[in-house]
């Protein structure tokens, strides 16, 4: 089990001082606030604090610095904390034990590569559903953040304590896919000899043509013997697995993986399109109207209606998608859904919302992440891409060029509603400009440290680590502490690119301690702190090496 977070133990005395503030009548409040305790960005200013006073002040009259001393007066020093101040405007400060800190480097230690794990999911069931892109073409890289940023709050949410499904939508029915076996069927002819065009709208990309062919390799030419209708099927059913396959494998290139893979096709041959259809009507959410069979979503406080079925009979996405959710949420259960979509969805999410709750759902179970596209360069140079051409860098060219390492980390690093520009040159660079790079050489020198260590027999299991009195080792320790309720955190907010921040961060201040502190001495008189920063510097591998995990990262011994 994981231990309480010492953040969460930090909010737990302020909350009981203000009971007391309260019992002894010096603080008049109706209901308890929300208590936020944060890390300061000067250390001098303590290892936590809390703006509480501040907040308070208004309602409760009382001079912020006031209220901040009496609360800090029923706040006592115990074996995590060594004091509690209160300073101007309005702020608690709190100051940890330098004695429990060292003592952190044993825990760190003895918790392993579970350090970091924490229990706020409580096995709460959730889904995470991302990529979900037509089995009609590869993977390509405006599809590359989303895949990125699912992986890696699907490790965060396993973390910390949640039953977490990884799931890719495979949103194999409809007009596209109509489009994308006639395109395969077209070259298919064509390579055989025969004249044919793909439709309008079809896919033009290389990748059809080289479809064809392998079809060609294994079944020949005896489609062209075949009634059409009964060709376009089979060819179909063929293009649409190989195309599934190589959308698992370009994934797996960046580490992307699934627990399920589910078929859009498979709500209608089930029944469950119909049985979603049939509930909506019973609830008068469905209105036929102009031919077509509309959602009543004003009715539940979007802007307009929109279409589930056209005049033609054929269901739109939005009606798949209904019944797709009902079937996350009232067939499997799950508590709790996260879609991430790319930015060209982000109008379909208030009625998604919408259709979940008219399935009886409460719309907050449903978070939809929105990630928006990536702009390519090659130092200043911008890399140019055309979808209507066929003309995109795929995940696999990308892969291939750059590393998954790369991939992962940079496409990690900015929150997935932010516009973002991928160096495609900065990304391939073995040096300390490349944050890639220059976390994992962290990882490395860590491990080259201990591997010396062990060379020259050095034993450091009973080094004293009450002897890391040194700044820089002091920070480094805390430095590595913030990995739990980080993790807790982003859980929470289901934020998982402060990874990267985290790591880099963690990478300064071990550079620091490594420059200020000699770790191996030659020196026999210092075999007692060599012990101790060896230690140290096991911990810091831990937490490095959970880090680079979280991240989908490979955690290199040398470099």
């Amino acid at each position: 089990m994981p231990n309480p977070l010492i953040i969460d133990s930090i909010q737990q005395l302020v909350a009981d001082a203000l009971e007391a503030a309260r019992q002894e009548g010096t603080l008049q409040l109706e209901t308890m606030p929300v208590i936020q305790v944060e890390r300061p960005g000067n250390s001098e200013h303590g290892d936590f604090a809390t703006n509480l006073p501040l907040r308070l002040a208004k309602a409760t009259r009382i001079n912020p610095l006031e209220l901040a001393q009496s609360l800090a007066s029923h706040i006592a020093p115990n074996d995590v904390i060594d004091r509690v101040e209160a300073a101007p405007p309005g702020f608690i400060n709190f100051y940890l034990k330098e004695s429990w800190l060292q003592q952190q480097v044993e825990t760190i230690r003895q918790t392993g590569n579970e350090f970091g794990n924490v229990d706020s999911g409580k096995g709460h069931r959730i889904m995470v559903e991302f990529v979900s892109v037509n089995p009609t073409g590869p993977v390509h890289v405006g599809h590359v953040r989303g895949a990125v940023t699912g992986s890696a709050l699907a490790k965060v949410l396993d973390a910390a304590g949640f039953d977490v499904t990884r799931e890719y939508y495979i949103n194999d029915a409809g007009n596209q896919m109509q489009l994308f076996y006639l395109s395969i069927l077209a070259r298919y002819k064509q390579a055989l000899g025969q004249e044919a065009e793909v439709p309008e709208g079809g896919y033009q990309g290389d990748y059809i043509v080289d479809l064809a062919k392998e079809i060609i390799d294994t079944e020949g030419s005896r489609f062209l013997e075949m009634a059409e209708e009964q060709t376009l099927k089979e060819i179909g059913d063929i293009g649409r697995e190989k195309m599934i396959a190589t959308i698992k494998d370009d994934l797996s290139t960046i580490g992307v993986e699934f627990d399920n893979w589910f078929s859009e096709r498979s709500l209608f041959a089930n029944g469950e399109y119909d049985s979603t259809i049939k509930l909506l009507r019973e609830n008068d959410h469905l209105t036929d109207r102009d031919g077509a069979l509309w959602f009543n979503s004003v009715a539940l406080g979007d802007d307009k209606d929109n279409v589930v079925v056209k005049t033609g009979g054929e269901p739109t996405y939005f009606a798949s998608d209904i019944a797709y959710h009902r079937n996350k949420f009232v067939e499997r259960g799950f508590d709790t859904v996260v879609d991430i979509w790319g930015a060209d969805h982000q109008g379909h999410v208030p009625r998604m919302k919408s259709a979940v709750e008219a399935l009886g759902i409460e719309r907050d179970r449903l978070t939809v992440l929105i990630s928006q596209m990536v702009g390519l360069r090659r130092g200043e140079e911008v890399v140019r891409q055309s979808k209507r051409s066929g003309n995109l860098i795929t995940l696999r060219e990308l892969a291939d060029e750059v590393g998954s390492d790369a991939c992962r980390f940079s496409f990690l690093a900015k929150a997935p509603s932010t516009q973002m520009d991928f160096d495609l040159d900065l990304a391939k660079k073995e040096s300390t400009e490349n944050p890639v790079y220059y976390v994992q050489y962290a990882h490395a020198r860590n491990a080259s440290i201990l591997k010396l260590a062990k060379e020259r027999g050095i034993d450091w299991s009973s080094g004293d680590v009450g002897l890391l009195t040194h700044p820089s080792e002091l920070e480094l320790i805390r430095a590595l502490l913030r990995l739990p309720e980080l993790v807790a955190a982003m859980a929470r907010a289901l934020e998982p690119h402060h990874l990267p921040h985290y790591a880099t961060n963690v990478a300064n201040t071990f550079h620091t301690f490594y420059e200020n502190c000699r770790v191996v001495s030659s020196n026999a008189e210092d075999d007692a702190i060599t012990a101790a920063r060896l230690k140290l510097v096991e911990a810091a591998l831990i937490v490095f090496r959970r880090t680079l995990n979280l991240m989908g990262m490979a955690v290199p011994d040398r470099m």
